[in-house]
């Protein structure tokens, strides 16, 4: 059964050359649709055998949506370019088992790494994603941040995808920081309005479920720091949606 590899990059070239080799394992076929990187990133891709196309970063919903037309084949394996196939989800994808039951999109696990670290507490692991599926039926979403797939009939399957996403806390941070503007603009557009304690009270709650119900007491100093960090994620897309309110009534004044 022939795949489709669909890849999103903007500036990736640390990864995206991996990534392809990763994909031409189980694929027939690689499509990039790139952000206009500034770096190497389709220089690398063109190389390696990829298809790029360029397109305007439109959000992590609808930038995957735009390449779905350019995949030949129905199946699509959807990573971003930090993200491998462990092996046992390559021989699930191999040995065809996808096609026993009539599911049209299969959840992985993911492992998430910090540097060659796997961050396995604080609710990180198990985290599922959606990353493979048939476009005859199922699709990226609308939104523009963490999007997820619309399926029909959705599996999950205890595979694993390896995600090399940061190499230092501070990049964590600093995507943390950049997604929660993202979340909040996508909440305020969609007409989501809060009071002035929900910035406090989500990134508290958010810290005791991930510290103390998600394990992360257990594991030192570097559970209570991924605890606050996703505190203060929680935190800071309500904190800066009560600031898009707010310059919503000086406008409105």
């Amino acid at each position: 059964m022939a795949i489709s590899g669909l890849v999103i990059t903007f500036n990736e070239e640390k990864n995206i050359g991996n990534c392809i080799d990763a994909l031409f394992k189980v694929c027939n076929e690689v499509i990039i649709v790139d952000s206009l990187s500034s770096d190497n990133t389709v220089k690398i891709a063109e190389e390696k055998g990829a298809k790029v196309i360029s397109q305007k970063f439109l959000g992590d919903g609808p930038q995957r949506s735009h390449g779905i037309p350019f995949c030949a084949n129905d199946w699509i394996l959807n990573l971003d370019a930090d993200e491998f196939l462990d092996t046992d989800a390559t021989d699930f994808i191999v040995k065809e088992k996808y096609l026993e039951g009539n599911y049209d999109a299969f959840s992985f696990r993911v492992k998430n790494f910090l540097g060659d670290e796997l961050i396995d507490f604080s609710g990180w692991y198990p985290d599922h994603k959606v990353r493979f599926f048939n476009k005859k039926t199922a699709r990226p979403s609308d939104a523009k941040v963490h999007q997820s797939i619309v399926t029909t009939n959705e599996k999950r399957v205890p595979v694993h995808i390896l995600h090399y996403g940061w190499d230092s806390l501070e990049q964590i941070i600093a995507k943390k920081n950049q997604y929660s503007t993202w979340h909040a603009q996508q909440l305020f557009d969609k007409g989501k309005r809060v009071g002035a304690a929900k910035p406090v009270m989500n990134g508290l709650t958010a810290f005791i479920r991930c510290y103390f119900f998600k394990k992360g007491i257990f594991n030192g100093i570097d559970g209570i720091t991924i605890a606050l960090i996703q505190g203060f994620f929680s935190h800071m897309k309500y904190a800066k949606l009560l600031k898009l309110q707010r310059q919503e009534k000086l406008l409105n004044r």
